[in-house]
């Protein structure tokens, strides 16, 4: 009989079941991939450490939560400065006074304000959809630039029928700082991210290619509790409707150069290009000498294409129907967390603090 048998082995559930192994309780982790670390896993070739499911950068300014990561790797200096691509026109991300003086030829905050300013005029209240959200922030030209046709690739709708939260996230500043995060520590695990995970798993029983949902009836019987990451809906067969996520596939390319973009991401911010991005590996740790590249385009698509969930479709109807799930689990007494299981966009300190939260409040 274990403590616990964890569902999924992504960053939550690796840090509750570090936890739980500390206090002396035994684990199983029941992982559907091939590999454990869930979305942060990361594989080297040719010298290069790979983010196989897109970039993940640490950024914290939570001290408490960045000691506790650096427990497991020593992490570097990485800044994320990444630049976007509006048909050959390259600007700097996020949107700062490098952005506004490349956009419109200025060089003074105070420029840059009064251009935004009367761009804005023409935003009628109340600010509801994300196009009014961002051109109230940076403005129409702005907007039509760097933020109409990547956000439409990525959610698979206009930029009118998107809540005005999703563009919130982005920073906006009058200096000339590139640097996207406003955290105090950053960076990246050296040695890439799948290090961090076998650490925090040590000591816990773990099975790849297993589907928990497949054999559910089985791990719940040899488990005192169950923790799941997945996505909820179906862990109750969809009962209540299919919850809406938005996917992601990737096309990993190997380059016979050094340096083919020399950023580590670039964004793609017209319509036509089919990806939103493209990530260049080996600039996120400094001085690799690798006499070759790599880069992975970044394709938005539809769940169903996939079958793998990424970004929770915040609206109304998918949050009611969402917290009837949860509702579900609570009678049950089912532990959840995670993004998926949480039906939320969860960054990585964010998830490290809720499953200490979870594994604090659960684990005697």
């Amino acid at each position: 009989m274990y403590d616990y048998v964890i569902a999924g082995s992504g960053l939550f559930a690796c840090v509750f079941a570090h936890e739980a192994v500390k206090k002396g309780k035994k684990c199983l982790v029941i992982e559907r991939r091939d590999h454990i670390g869930g979305n942060i896993f990361t594989y080297e070739e040719d010298g290069i450490n790979i983010h196989k499911y897109g970039a993940h950068i640490f950024h914290t300014s939570d001290k408490a939560v960045w000691d506790y990561v650096r427990q497991f790797a020593r992490f570097n200096n990485f800044i994320n400065a990444p630049i976007a691509s509006y048909k050959g026109e390259i600007y700097n991300m996020p949107f700062n006074m490098n952005t506004f003086s490349r956009m419109w030829g200025i060089s003074t905050p105070a420029q840059a304000k009064a251009i935004i300013e009367e761009q804005r005029k023409d935003v009628e209240p109340p600010i509801d959809n994300l196009e009014k959200q961002a051109v109230s922030l940076v403005g129409r030209d702005i907007f039509n630039k760097l933020v109409k046709g990547y956000t439409e690739k990525q959610w698979g709708r206009d930029c009118s029928q998107l809540p005005p939260e999703i563009i919130r996230r982005l920073p906006v500043r009058y200096t000339y700082d590139n640097n996207y995060f406003n955290d105090t520590y950053q960076g990246i695990p050296e040695g890439g991210y799948t290090q961090i995970a076998q650490k925090m798993l040590e000591g816990c029983d773990v099975e790849l290619s297993c589907d928990f949902n497949k054999d559910r009836d089985h791990y719940r019987s040899i488990a005192r509790n169950v923790l799941y990451t997945g996505a909820l809906d179906e862990y109750f067969d969809f009962s209540l409707g299919h919850l809406q996520y938005r996917s992601l596939r990737f096309e990993n390319e190997r380059i016979g150069c050094d340096n083919w973009q020399g950023n580590a991401v670039v964004n793609y911010t017209d319509r036509e290009t089919p990806y939103t991005r493209i990530i260049e590996h080996k600039h996120f740790e400094k001085g690799n000498s690798s006499p070759v590249t790599w880069i992975s385009r970044e394709y938005p698509v539809d769940y169903k294409e996939t079958g793998e969930p990424y970004y929770p479709v915040n609206d109304s109807v998918n949050g009611s129907l969402y917290a009837s799930y949860r509702a579900l689990a609570g009678k049950e007494g089912l532990l959840i967390g995670g993004r998926l299981a949480q039906y939320a966009y969860f960054d990585m300190d964010k998830t490290v603090k809720e499953a200490l939260t979870l594994a604090s409040r659960c684990i005697q």
